[in-house]
């Protein structure tokens, strides 16, 4: 038989046994008139027994068209026989032995092979060969697998030359598997490997031995030509990849998709982007491979187009029809190099974004009154695609352009922003006069650093115990509906099943591993979830408890997501309650004086500000100021600590804050490392500061295994005397407003790596107070 283009090792033969079967068991019941004729039909078989059994020469059917087009009338109506791309081959060959007129034109090649090819991500031979062993794990193994999947098939068009696209699904019903001897049985860990390996063809083939299995039969395909959507679709993705339109390569593949949308092989499409005063042209004349819409197009003057066809477009707004290019009057300087590079028939379109029109888009052929309204359709529906992606090509262009001034120096806060003018500005006007130049340090000395954080405590273990739930509601699902099901039926499988998802529901109660969610996502989905299917015919009770547990798997994540999703939906809130807090707090400290503020989330959120005066353009630092964001910190911290407490009752799971400060006097170098976009301490002195906040929130009291930070408290760490005795003012007075409570700790702490001798001092916030605000 023939394989090609699909070799496989399983042996295939033709049969019309299945097709004898369905008309005993599907038609000749129903209809005696039918049952009359298969009467006929199968004396006739009866006198012919090459027909019957396995069938070795297919030609053999040619003398017999009397009854085999009868036979396969249940199979292909005759009223659709001559307009249907249908036809019945040998099982997982490219050997038709009845195929519909349509099919023979569109799908056969001169050797009776199937031309084109697949367009899918494996080659036709590995597809092929995948399918043929889903069966044999369907039919003889109870391994459900998609056998119906359809395979988009592209063949040239033997008119144009251009591609059509068919979408071919296969039917199997007439297809039977045969185990040549007893077919080899396979444990449960085989079972599993092949589920965990189902695309891979070495797992398949060492557990399921080809030369047991044969086919026989034959497989009915039908195709129907989906060339419109897949181009479509094609489009699609091809224009969210900027290399579509704003490389030449990708520009002429675009092209060739266009034409074969449009059926017409001649087929010349153009974009025009507007910017300023210039119209930025791009056709599949680009010579340049760049990825830039300003690098890789002509440029020609808003002016030169002025009363042209693709102002006029523009003008009434909606896709402008041009029958012959040639008939229009008074035509541009640049209507006529369209003309004569050969364009006749057009169709140009606005394009917009967000009611701005920012260019057009037109298809062009060589013949008179070709494209019409037919054509006027399409180009409106592709329209918006070529809209976004010509926005996203003119938003890099100028992203570009701004890079010249912010090449190394992006993200930059706007406090500073002056600088990184300055620096850029010298770097051009250096350029400028052919001198080399890399942009210069940026590095601001004796600033003061201010560093605090909130952390949510516990936010590990409380995400550990929202897994677990999850888990352990999941498995007690899966638990009930073997219970159920080993009442109806004692089968050991099941006893097996309640005896794994028991042992499993107790590990987990003893401690989650790393490897716990994600293997026992694994058992259930790919194990307990795949008996569902046969477990409901075993009854209502058992059915009823399949439906709650799909009712409360996650839909989308396909566990129990409950705790979860409540635990990250909490910090969630929380983060945002705080950081929403802080910039609110951050704008009004901007307001009495400009600094430098970066802000960090996590389970929590820290922040650092800058603060010196050689940060401001035309202003000097006042000591008054750094003192006042000092005790800004520690009104901060109270809000903070007053947040979270005002958000516990919205919170599904209730979650605290621990808060702390570092205070550090002494000032510090900062330079704006261009790597990584950042400003970071500059010179190894200054480098203990960063070392310090890196590992301040693991810091224990002296002597103990207690942490510094504790909920509702503010800890405050300093190195020097005279910051304990600033900070401890500042506690004296907010304690003396009734911010925080009369409970002051001074604590010394244990080492951490690479940093002695650092004190604290630890104050509770008064909730109460902060509640009310």
């Amino acid at each position: 038989m023939k394989k090609n283009p699909s070799e496989h090792p399983f042996k295939s033969v033709l049969s019309l046994e299945p097709l004898l079967n369905f008309w005993r068991k599907n038609v000749v019941p129903t209809c005696s008139h039918m049952a009359a004729m298969f009467e006929v039909f199968e004396s006739h078989l009866n006198e012919i027994p090459y027909l019957k059994g396995d069938i070795q020469d297919i030609s053999v059917l040619k003398k017999h068209q009397d009854l085999l087009i009868p036979l396969m009338s249940v199979v292909f109506p005759a009223a659709s026989w001559n307009h249907e791309v249908a036809g019945a081959l040998v099982p997982y060959t490219s050997e038709a032995f009845y195929i519909s007129p349509k099919f023979q034109e569109l799908l056969i090649d001169e050797k009776g092979g199937l031309k084109g090819r697949s367009d899918g991500s494996h080659t036709p031979g590995t597809d092929f060969t995948l399918k043929a062993y889903y069966l044999i794990l369907d039919r003889i193994y109870g391994i459900r697998q998609r056998l119906d999947a359809a395979v988009i098939h592209i063949v040239p068009d033997p008119d144009t030359g251009l591609n059509r696209y068919f979408r071919a699904t296969p039917d199997l019903q007439f297809t039977d598997v045969r185990s040549l001897g007893e077919p080899p049985r396979l444990t449960q860990k085989e079972r599993s490997a092949i589920v965990e390996n189902i695309t891979d063809l070495d797992t398949l083939a060492g557990l399921i031995r080809p030369e047991k299995f044969e086919f026989s039969g034959f497989t009915v395909v039908r195709a129907v030509d989906v060339t419109e959507s897949e181009v479509l679709s094609a489009l699609e993705k091809d224009l969210i990849d900027q290399q579509s339109i704003f490389s030449a390569d990708g520009f002429r593949r675009l092209q060739e998709r266009l034409r074969t949308l449009f059926r017409r092989p001649e087929l010349i499409a153009g974009m025009g982007a507007v910017k300023g005063d210039h119209v930025l042209v791009l056709t599949d004349g680009c010579e340049t491979e760049a990825n830039c819409i300003f690098s890789n197009s002509s440029h020609i003057r808003l002016s030169e187009i002025e009363g042209s066809v693709w102002l006029r477009a523009v003008d009434q707004g909606t896709v402008l029809r041009v029958p012959d290019l040639k008939a229009e009057t008074d035509l541009t300087p640049i209507e006529k190099l369209v003309l004569e590079s050969g364009a006749r028939s057009m169709l140009i379109s606005p394009l917009s974004y967000q009611g701005e029109n920012i260019g057009t888009f037109e298809i062009m052929t060589p013949h008179p009154n070709d494209l019409g309204p037919i054509d006027t359709i399409l180009v409106e529906q592709i329209s918006p695609l070529f809209s976004v992606a010509l926005k996203r090509g003119l938003d890099e262009m100028n992203n570009a352009i701004q890079s010249i001034i912010k090449e190394k120096c992006t993200a930059v806060h706007p406090s500073v922003e002056w600088r990184f003018q300055n620096a850029a500005f010298s770097h051009m006007d250096r350029l400028r006069v052919n001198h080399p130049s890399e942009m210069e340090p940026i590095i601001f000395k004796d600033v003061i650093p201010l560093f605090a954080q909130s952390d949510i405590r516990g936010s590990s273990e409380a995400r550990n115990a929202a897994i677990q739930t999850d888990l352990l509601e999941q498995l007690g699902l899966a638990l009930e509906i073997m219970k159920r099901s080993e009442k109806a039926k004692p089968w050991p499988l099941l006893s097996e099943f309640r005896y794994r998802i028991e042992h499993r529901m107790e590990g987990i109660r003893n401690g989650l591993s790393s490897d716990d969610e994600n293997s026992i996502s694994w058992f259930l989905q790919d194990e307990v979830e795949a008996t569902f299917e046969d477990l409901s015919d075993l009854g209502a009770e058992i059915r009823e408890a399949i439906e709650e547990y799909r009712q409360t798997v996650d839909p989308v994540l396909g566990v129990v997501y409950r705790k979860r999703r409540e635990f990250e939906e909490s910090v969630s809130m929380l983060n945002k309650a705080m950081s929403e807090f802080l910039d609110e707090k951050d704008s009004e400290a901007q307001a009495i004086f400009p600094h430098y503020f970066e802000k960090r989330q996590t389970d929590g959120i820290d922040y650092v500000m800058y603060v010196g005066s050689s940060m401001m353009e035309n202003s000097t630092l006042p000591a008054f100021h750094v003192k006042n964001l000092g005790l800004w910190q520690f009104l901060v911290a109270c809000g903070l600590a007053g947040r979270t407490e005002q958000m516990k009752s919205r919170l599904k799971v209730p979650l605290d804050t621990c808060h702390l400060i570092l205070v550090n006097n002494s000032p510090l170098s900062i330079r704006f490392r261009f790597d990584e976009k950042r400003f970071d301490v500059d010179g190894a002195y200054d480098v203990r500061h960063e070392i310090i906040k890196s590992r301040i929130d693991k810091a224990v009291v002296k002597g103990s295994k207690e942490r510094l930070t504790q909920p509702g408290k503010i800890a405050v760490v300093y190195s020097h005397t005279a910051e304990g005795r600033e900070a401890q003012r500042h506690i004296s007075f907010l304690q003396a407003k009734g911010h925080l409570l009369y409970d002051l700790e001074r604590l010394d702490l244990d080492e951490l790596p690479g940093v002695r001798g650092l004190k604290a001092l630890r104050v509770s916030v008064n909730l109460k107070l902060q509640r009310r605000k």
